[in-house]
């Protein structure tokens, strides 16, 4: 009995090590595939992409409001595409007190939409949920009082906020892309209809994941957009809405959530876009205005948020996030056309990369908070120089992260805004990381939004709310 009781605990010892060692080698998530970014198709709504809207066609005045206020942010990254506000008046260097206090807040729906800015009025995209309407919003700058709304019905499905871009503006018109790709240009001063445009009726254009981000430009009163599709780019006039001309799609190049920088590079002013499968130069002026002047598809990848930074030198770095990293290409020209090399490219831990902000150039250095996926770096924002982006010059510090906050350059002074709702202000500096004052102003959450600022003021917002604060002397 005692050598059977034995055999038995042998036994057993053994079947349990075997089902120790296979569960060792065994793979538990053999079965499993991938998940790429979108494809559980939230926020698609297949049964409207086909769907008749009448963009635009509801208009609610408010009331009015006169401002002597001149200055402006009159777009996505300021009037040079820079993010540096070179007007900008006296600010101040540290806060006390309750320094900077909110001067007033909107409710907005969720979304991540930054404003435009433009003499004492502020607009801002917003979608809302109730209503179900896409719609642009104008605020006087001064209090905040909503003076004019022109919408559209358009059904969404909520994917971590609907409203993405920034209006373009100037002294007549306010250019709109809504979150499925609905082109709006009304006048600024009244809200008045001007034209409107479907890029996904009109170009079968593919609304990106989470909804449109590319934000509109309006160059030499010319509506400049990308819808990928049937056609890469196309320019509209602002005055009649007529198309003046459009790029074939070389290789079915879709939209991203990137937008359209212009760039003059020896001479020739061309727009360079980097698209969902590859980046390109359009020439942006002369016979050939339109036309394609250079094309790389070695950078492709399916979400690129942040624009292009394009160099003096004919350099250009490229980034996105889910792991991506960056690419530095390099354009020369060589007679009629032009080369397109890569000179280096890496993952986010290795050098300067950006999930969502466009990182900035300033007194010829390259500033940029990096994704979660950096390693150590995480978060942080750095320095590098624009001849080695592998090489740190310096970072924020483990002790200063600021998740996918926002961040611009006014009087010579660098603004941060953390993901929840905390301002900081930073000397840039060529050597080291100086802050000059830190605030927390309010509960926010997704505080992801780009920051505008004119006349001493600030329009921040996190995923429901837009904020004005004064930091002017």
């Amino acid at each position: 009995m005692g050598k059977l009781y034995k055999h038995g605990l042998w036994i057993v010892a053994a079947v349990i090590l075997a089902l120790f060692f296979w569960w060792i080698i065994k793979d538990p998530t053999g079965h499993f595939t991938a998940s790429n970014p979108g494809d559980d198709h939230r926020g698609v709504d297949s049964t409207a992409v086909n769907e008749a809207i009448n963009i635009g066609g509801n208009f609610q005045s408010f009331g009015t409001s006169s401002s002597n206020l001149k200055g402006t942010w009159p777009r996505f990254r300021g009037a040079d595409f820079d993010n540096i506000d070179k007007k900008s008046v006296p600010l101040k260097t540290k806060w006390t007190g309750n320094q900077p206090e909110i001067q007033w807040s909107a409710e907005l729906g969720e979304g991540h939409a930054g404003a435009a800015i433009y003499e004492g009025k502020v607009f801002m995209m917003d979608y809302d949920e109730v209503k179900r309407e896409d719609a642009l919003r104008c605020f006087a700058l001064e209090d905040g009082k909503e003076l004019w709304r022109r919408s559209y019905g358009v059904s969404l499905k909520r994917n971590h906020g609907m409203s993405r871009t920034v209006p373009a503006v100037t002294p007549d018109y306010v250019l709109t892309i809504g979150p499925r790709c609905h082109v709006m240009c009304v006048k600024r001063e009244t809200g008045d209809l001007v034209w409107t445009l479907d890029m996904v009726r009109q170009y079968k254009a593919e609304v990106p994941l989470w909804f449109t981000g590319q934000c509109p430009l309006i160059d030499n009163n010319k509506a400049i957009l990308a819808p990928g599709g049937s056609s890469i780019m196309i320019a509209v006039d602002c005055q009649t809405g007529k198309v003046l001309w459009e790029t074939p799609n070389p290789g079915g190049l879709k939209m991203s959530h990137s937008s359209i920088i212009p760039w003059t590079f020896k001479g020739k002013k061309m727009y360079v876009y980097s698209a969902v499968g590859g980046i390109l130069g359009i020439s942006a002026e002369g016979a050939d205005e339109g036309k394609i002047l250079w094309i790389s598809k070695k950078w492709n990848h399916s979400v690129v948020a942040p624009a292009p930074v394009c160099l003096p030198d004919g350099k250009i770095l490229l980034t996105a996030g889910y792991g991506a990293g960056s690419m530095v290409v390099k354009v020369t020209p060589t007679g009629d056309t032009y080369q397109v090399d890569v000179l280096k490219e890496y993952l986010p831990k290795d050098g300067m990369a950006s999930e969502q902000q466009t990182p900035l150039v300033w007194n010829g250095l390259l500033f940029g908070i990096q994704p979660k996926d950096a390693g150590p770096l995480r978060n942080q924002l750095i320095c590098v120089n624009p001849d080695d982006v592998t090489k740190t010059i310096w970072t924020s510090g483990k002790e200063n992260r600021f998740g996918l906050g926002p961040y611009l350059i006014a009087d010579n002074k660098m603004f941060v805004l953390s993901d929840d709702g905390t301002l900081t202000m930073i000397q840039p500096d060529g050597k080291k990381y100086i802050q000059l004052a830190q605030k927390k102003l309010f509960n926010g959450q997704d505080a992801w939004g780009p920051i505008a600022v004119a006349d001493g003021r600030m329009i921040l917002r996190d995923s429901k709310t837009m904020y004005c604060i004064k930091i002017n002397n």
